[in-house]
Formats: structure tokens, C-alpha cells, sequence
């Protein structure tokens, strides 16, 4: 049975807003917590760790509180919690409970920094903010009465990481499937007219709107329901999701188990998400996919594109199935029980993955965006390397580069005026003391941070371009600097120019 009803309520709008100037006050912000824990706690707390963080809330203030109660789960003196608190009206709408002379939370409430600077807070169950279910064994006990596969996680790095790869363009609509606790739909608020949140957990959905109301958002159009089933024949300019993609042998917990064999959920979402997106939408999940003993997993992951769709997939790590399988019986807490049946359901992971013919598990993201192109461009690419997050910026202008490329053939792109992006540098590689390097290396300074080899036309190329010279007048200048044939020059260079604009080096400027 789903419990929703020991959760708090936010159906008094003023009393909310109370509750959240209280938290302001107090400086109950991610800024302000940062100053409180120090850098080293306040990286532990992330990590689920308490110890720095009770050792830093040893006084009495209204931050300390409010950190022992929300965060920490422990429960303070009624007079402390009044101290910092509309204790009253927070025990009248659940937010609080007693617990003798004390007062303790019924929800973890953690501070998180909006990306213009605002001050939001992501509402979860309690032992659940951080990492999975197996997180409630480490301190809290958990919401009594509700069973672990109802639990609601709080923010990690996989809701982060969506959040800044998300194309925040102004849009009329979006859809945050599978929302948890409602931190896209949060973020999707900023931006967007209206925005749809779906989940299959009522509770989940209770929270999303907890979340919401508490961080001042406007409210979304919560609906309960599995996958696209809760907007059936409705369209929306962004889809986001950060699905229950663990590839598991049992659907045993809802926010991670999608109850799909292998990754079936996260294909059949990108195969059914054009049939909802308008014209010119994105979609953007996280997603984890198989690594099969036959077929290459590029081949694989880009046939799950739907026609007339455009397509970025990255991988940004693989781990072979042990690695995978020991992950997830950590964080649903398996090894906290007796080695028998630990070893039972490890077992079961690998027989899972053995009877697909799978060696390895792929994650990363997926972004489509619905062209309508006759020649759509699909990159599948491994980047397990640091990026520069937010990078939706980034994402919109790869694919906006994609419809440049597709609409130019070579003599309209020697046409075509470029300007050198933002902080790259040229790297020569050679032997000290050689005349000539060996190769040169452009690499960006931004977004996701490439690097690539060019030969001396190249390097050339790149460093000239400002956007006032066509390509084609720079390749005929180098062909006569370097005393080359310009007609040959011109035929071999726009296949280097085309990788440059694609990677995002260089950017068009003008016809």
C-alpha cells in the first residue's frame, strides 16, 4: 500500500511561504551551509557522511538547528526548533512531529542553489537525499509504515548532471517524466509555460509538489502513470527524464528499477519520445545500456533513434558486470545482510546478464531533437572526460551546427565566414629542440573540453579565423603562403573544416 498520508502538506500557501522566510532567515541556503560545515563537511554530507556535520552544528543558532533536524535527522528541543521555526504551524502541516519534549523531521529538506542564484529546497525521505535505499541503514531509520520500494531520493549526481545538460531555452511546454522529487520539474519551471511531472510513486508526486511549493516554483501538472501513459497524444518543446535505468535481474525498488528486461525502459523511451515532442523539441535522458558479446554498442544505441529525429549519445563510463552488480547491492543496501543472501542475489545479477550476453554496462546521456530531417545526424561518441558543466548551452549549439553542416555542401561552407570559439589553444607536441612539431592539437577551454589533431593547414586555418574572411579567400591565402595548389588546397580542406564546426571549434558567422 502507498503512504502518502504521513507526509507534510503544503496546501496553505502562506503558511509555506512562512516556513521558507523561516529558512531564509536562518540562512538555511546552500551558500549558507557551505560557510557553517566548511568545505570538508559540507562534502561529506553530500556523500551521506554525518560525523562532520554533527561535530559543525554543536551550537545553538538557528542554522545548527535546522541543519540537526532537516538534514541530520535528530531530533532538538521543542524551544530550539521554536527558536528558528513557526514550530506550530510546522507540526500542523507535518513538516515536524514530537517526540517527547523534542520535535523532530518528517522529511529531509536540503538546500540547493538554483543556476541564476536562487535558493531552493529539494524535499526527500528521510535517509534518502543522498544515494539510494540502502542510505536509510547508515543512519535514519527511515519514514516508519513505508515500504522501500515507495522511497523518494533527494538530489545526487545523476539529478544534477540532467540538470545542467538540459537546453534551457524558453519553451511553451515540459515534461519531466518520472519526476521523484521534482527537481527538473523545479528547474523546468524557470523556463518553461507550463510543465507536466509524472511518476508512478503517488509519493513521489506528493513530494515533487512539497519541493515546488517550498522553493516558490510555480506548481506543475502532477499525474500518476508508467512512461508516456499519463500524456497520451499530448506533445511538449522539452522532454526530460532521469528514468529507473538500473539494469536489474528483479524490480525490487521503483525510483531505480524500471521493471523492464535489460534496458528495454530506456530504449522504449527514446523510441517513443518523437511521437511527443513538437517540432524542433528536445528530449534529454540519462540513460544505461548493454555492452552485448555481438553487436557494437554504437550500432546498438543509435538504431534505439526514431526517424526524423537528430541524436547526441555519450558515454561517459563503463563498468564490466561485477562492478555494475556490486554498485547496486550497495545502494540498495544488500550488503548489509547476511553474506548468504548477499551472495544469492549477486548471483542473480550476473546469471541476469549472462543469459543476455551482456559483458559490460554502459552510462551516460542521450539528447534527441525532432528535426524532421531527411538525413538525420546520429553521434554516438565515448567522453569519459571532465566537461564543463552547465552544458546546455553547448548541446543546443552542437545541434544547431548539425542543421548548418547538413544544409552546406563544400562550396557553400568555403563561403561561409567562421569565428574561432571561445578559449581554444593550440598545443604543438614534438621532441625538444626539433624544428617542427611532430603534430598540433587544438583544445577548448569550455563546455566539453576536446581536443583534436590538425596538420599545418589546420592549425592555420583555426588561428585566423575572426569571422571577416570567407573560408575559401583563407584557404587560397595558406595554398599561396605555403605555395600549394589552391584548387587542390580546396577540394582536400572542407572535410577538416566540417569536423572543426561539428566539434564545436569553430563557428559559422555568415554566408
Amino acid at each position: 500500500m502507498v503512504t502518502v498520508s504521513t507526509l507534510p502538506s503544503a496546501e496553505d500557501p502562506a503558511r509555506t511561504a512562512r516556513l521558507r522566510d523561516a529558512l531564509l532567515a536562518a540562512a538555511f541556503t546552500a551558500d549558507g551551509l557551505l560557510d557553517l560545515l566548511g568545505a570538508s563537511a559540507y562534502a561529506a554530507l553530500a556523500r551521506s557522511e554525518t560525523v562532520p556535520a554533527l561535530r559543525a552544528t554543536r551550537g545553538d543558532g538557528p542554522l545548527e538547528t535546522l541543519v540537526r533536524l532537516f538534514l541530520l535527522q535528530r531530533p532538538v528541543e521543542y524551544a530550539r526548533a521554536e527558536a528558528a521555526l513557526p514550530v506550530e504551524e510546522c507540526l500542523a502541516d507535518g513538516w515536524l512531529v514530537r517526540d517527547g519534549s523534542k520535535v523532530r523531521a518528517s522529511v529531509d529538506v536540503r538546500p540547493y542553489g538554483g543556476p541564476e542564484g536562487q535558493d531552493w529546497w529539494i524535499v526527500s525521505d528521510l535517509g534518502c537525499a543522498v544515494g539510494g535505499a540502502g542510505g536509510i541503514a547508515s543512519g535514519s531509520a527511515g519514514p516508519a509504515g513505508v515500504d522501500r520500494s515507495e522511497l523518494v531520493l533527494g538530489v545526487g549526481g545523476a539529478s544534477t548532471t540532467l540538470a545542467g545538460i538540459t537546453v534551457r531555452t524558453p519553451v511553451d511546454s515540459a515534461l519531466d517524466l518520472g519526476t521523484g522529487s521534482g527537481i527538473q520539474a523545479l528547474h523546468a519551471a524557470q523556463h518553461a509555460g507550463r510543465v507536466t511531472a509524472t511518476d508512478l510513486n503517488p509519493r513521489a508526486l506528493h513530494i515533487a509538489r512539497l519541493t515546488l511549493a517550498l522553493s516558490g516554483a510555480r506548481a506543475s501538472d502532477l499525474r500518476r502513470g508508467s512512461l508516456f501513459e499519463p500524456v497520451a497524444g499530448e506533445r511538449y518543446d522539452l522532454i526530460v527524464s532521469n528514468p529507473p535505468f538500473v539494469i536489474s535481474p528483479g524490480a525490487r525498488l521503483t525510483y531505480r528499477d524500471g521493471g523492464m528486461g535489460g534496458d528495454d525502459l530506456c530504449r522504449e523511451l527514446v523510441r517513443r519520445s518523437a511521437g511527443h515532442l513538437n517540432d524542433g523539441g528536445y528530449c534529454q535522458l540519462l540513460a544505461n545500456w548493454l555492452h552485448l558479446d555481438e553487436q557494437d554498442w554504437r550500432e546498438r544505441l543509435a538504431s534505439w533513434v526514431p526517424a526524423g529525429c537528430d541524436a547526441w549519445i555519450v558515454q561517459r563510463e563503463v563498468q564490466d558486470v561485477a562492478q555494475y552488480a556490486e554498485l547496486w547491492l550497495r545502494d540498495a543496501g544488500d550488503h548489509r545482510t547476511t553474506p548468504e543472501e548477499y551472495a544469492a542475489r549477486y548471483d542473480a545479477w550476473l546469471e541476469e546478464f549472462e543469459a543476455r550476453g551482456a559483458k559490460s554496462v554502459g552510462f551516460g546521456w542521450i539528447t534527441l531533437r525532432k528535426s524532421g530531417a531527411d538525413r538525420p545526424s546520429v553521434t554516438v561518441e565515448e567522453w569519459p572526460h571532465p566537461v564543463e558543466q552547465p552544458l546546455g548551452e553547448h548541446i543546443r549549439s552542437h545541434f544547431e551546427r548539425q542543421d548548418f553542416l547538413r544544409a552546406h555542401d563544400d562550396a557553400a561552407l568555403l563561403g561561409t565566414r567562421f569565428r574561432l570559439a571561445d578559449e581554444v589553444v593550440q598545443e604543438q607536441v614534438g621532441l625538444p629542440g626539433a624544428e617542427d612539431p611532430e603534430h598540433v592539437v587544438l583544445r577548448q577551454g569550455r563546455g566539453m573540453r576536446r581536443a583534436t589533431k590538425v596538420d599545418t593547414v589546420g592549425a592555420g586555418f583555426a588561428g585566423v579565423c575572426d569571422g571577416t574572411l570567407s573560408a575559401g579567400r583563407i584557404v587560397d591565402a595558406i595554398a599561396q603562403l605555403l605555395g600549394e595548389d589552391p584548387v587542390l588546397l580546396r577540394d582536400r580542406t572542407p572535410e577538416s573544416i566540417r569536423l572543426l564546426v561539428e566539434q564545436g571549434f569553430l563557428t559559422p558567422v555568415g554566408d
